[in-house]
């Protein structure tokens, strides 16, 4: 898109993903100090001045930004930006943090022709997505922070997995109740897990679910061949897209991992008709992917006719969730204000990422991390 000839060589992007676990002792900036640069960061950042997480990209008392990269301006509305400016200086990167809506987005796509690549500071696109993104050329590529937020989910998964297997519930009633009630547990151990997107969320949660003895099925877009899901140590059986597949999934699983990003595809994918199929022995419903790919309305009614044993919700259709939904009242439901991913330090290592990692690899020309499809919209 940028008519500087530094475009001669062309950053692509491979399906390598970045894991906070898996690159922590490796993702650095020393990585890249014996490569030559083949190009400048003339960075652009999409957030409100002030935010602490940023301070690696934005601080002005000691830059962190690797050789070859400036900040060239920060705001979080295109009435912050001197738009002309960054046309002048030809900005070619983007950072985008939480908070900056999608028109704020488009309009620096459109109006700032020399951009070669968008980085979004969380891991769902789906409140940037827009036309003019998605019709946007492919020689702008767009990354996400995939990775930094999938193992606290997964430890969250197993949490509410837990609760209900231990009727946790219960166990804090006769507590505070002075009640000594002997009672039978479920063993987590050879139950099914069924994770609906299998991804870095939904592969960290298969990790510690099979460190308890489970079984784990997953649907995916796109079925692996047989002899790769036989070497996949993590799951025992793939399914393909599709509905019937879907209330398959819903009806041998003991629990049931959300962990979708919110599409027009995926939106309302899972109602009535799949916690219809649900397993008639008991069937527990977790969504840590966002809570409109869930009808809400069906949901609520399984969980109060039987159809569902429980759910564990960290998203809703609306966040916050109404204070007359009737979730908040439902027994069967472990309810969290959307902050399963919220550790101190998460999104303070999301930018963490974007500046040790993926900048040195756009100035080095090397592969990125984390490619986003922009017409899919994750």
């Amino acid at each position: 898109m940028s008519s500087s000839s530094e475009t001669t060589t062309t950053t692509t992007t491979t399906s390598r993903y970045w894991n906070r676990e898996a690159f922590a002792s490796s993702s650095s900036p020393s990585s890249f100090e014996e490569q030559a640069p083949v190009r400048e960061a003339r960075i652009v950042s999409l957030s409100f001045p002030g935010d602490p997480n940023n301070a690696p990209l934005e601080s002005e008392t000691s830059s962190q930004l690797p050789p070859g990269a400036r900040l060239l301006q920060v705001g979080g509305t295109l009435a912050d930006l001197d738009l002309e400016a960054l046309r002048k200086e030809q900005a070619n990167v983007a950072f985008v943090s939480p908070g900056v809506t999608r028109e704020t987005l488009a309009g620096l796509i459109e109006g700032i022709p020399s951009l070669e690549w968008i980085h979004c500071r969380s891991a769902g696109i789906d409140v940037l997505t827009s036309e003019t993104l998605s019709n946007s050329p492919d020689e702008l590529v767009m990354t996400n922070a995939k990775g930094a937020f999938s193992s606290t989910l997964a430890e969250y998964t197993m949490l509410a997995i837990s609760y209900f297997a231990k009727d946790l519930p219960r166990l804090l009633r006769n507590k505070r109740e002075g009640n000594w009630e002997k009672y039978s547990v479920l063993e987590i151990r050879g139950a099914t897990l069924g994770i609906v997107g299998y991804g870095d969320i939904g592969r960290a949660a298969a990790r510690l679910a099979k460190a308890y003895g489970m079984r784990v099925v997953a649907l995916r877009r796109n079925v692996p061949a047989p002899e790769a899901i036989a070497a996949d140590p993590l799951c025992d059986a793939v399914y393909g897209d599709g509905s019937e597949n879907l209330n398959r999934l819903f009806g041998e699983s003991d629990y049931v991992l959300c962990s979708l990003p919110l599409t027009e595809a995926t939106h309302k994918m899972i109602g009535k008709d799949q916690f219809d199929h649900a397993k008639k022995e008991g069937c527990v419903f977790i969504n840590v992917g966002r809570g409109p790919i869930v009808d809400e309305e069906a949901l609520v009614e399984a969980l109060k006719d039987g159809r569902l044993k429980g759910a564990g919700l960290d998203v809703f259709t609306k966040e916050p969730l109404d204070e007359d939904s009737e979730l908040w009242n439902l027994d069967n439901v472990l309810l969290s204000p959307h902050n399963m991913d919220q550790t101190a330090t998460f999104m303070l290592e999301s930018t963490q990422f974007f500046v040790n990692e993926n900048l040195p690899r756009f100035i080095c020309g090397q592969a990125l991390l984390n490619p986003v499809d922009k017409k899919a919209g994750y």
